[in-house]
């Protein structure tokens, strides 16, 4: 499962931060829109020292040059940030790329880029991102999925955007691989309980799967 940090005070994202990785999270994804390039690196810095302190996977979001003068483990890149191509030169063969997708189109054109996973939504309605594109809902992650693994493509694949903890059995049904979340953390009242709470179903899945 991964968090993505809402747009929230420098304080309040190192709190939910440290409540995910608390709650047993292990991937965390800086996302900060609307803020100077300066706090995106202060607030990457602080975050990335959290994750270390819990063996956690650290990516940022959109800013490359941040995430390789960090050392952080990877970067996701939107539909209008550097190309693909571009970012795994600089970042070589061991970082972690994703990418954001919304189509089959996006789904083929990233894997063939080479991106490590996809995160593929929205789900439905978040006011955590602007510009949303389609709400995909239960059937269109069952379409995308089924033309995608069809077409021979093995990438892993996130579902993301507003999802909450009654959605997770059914999103898994369709068959991606992990769940991206949000605003769902900062809105319980307690983002580690709420964690391990979004743990347990997951790994109730693979169990029942038999993973």
């Amino acid at each position: 499962m991964m968090y993505i940090t809402p747009n929230r005070t420098a304080a309040e994202v190192e709190r939910l931060v440290l409540a995910f990785l608390e709650g047993g999270g292990r991937w965390v994804q800086l996302r900060l829109k609307d803020v100077s390039e300066a706090s995106v690196y202060e607030r990457a810095k602080k975050v990335q020292g959290l994750c270390r302190q819990h063996d956690a996977i650290f990516i940022v979001n959109d800013y490359p040059e941040i995430a390789l003068q960090l050392g952080a483990d990877g970067v996701h890149l939107g539909k209008l940030d550097m190309p693909v191509e571009e970012a795994r030169m600089l970042f070589g063969p061991e970082k972690i790329i994703g990418g954001t997708a919304n189509t089959l189109e996006d789904m083929i054109r990233l894997s063939k880029s080479g991106v490590d996973y996809l995160g593929l939504g929205p789900f439905r309605y978040t006011t955590t991102k602007k510009n949303l594109s389609p709400v995909l809902g239960l059937a269109g992650y069952r379409t995308l999925l089924h033309q995608f693994r069809s077409l021979e493509f093995h990438t892993p694949v996130t579902a993301i955007g507003g999802i909450l903890l009654e959605d997770v059995a059914d999103i898994l049904a369709t068959g991606v691989d992990g769940i991206a979340v949000s605003g769902v953390l900062s809105r319980s009242g307690n983002a580690g309980a709420a964690t391990e709470a979004f743990l347990a179903l997951l790994l109730k899945r693979k169990v029942d799967v038999g993973e």
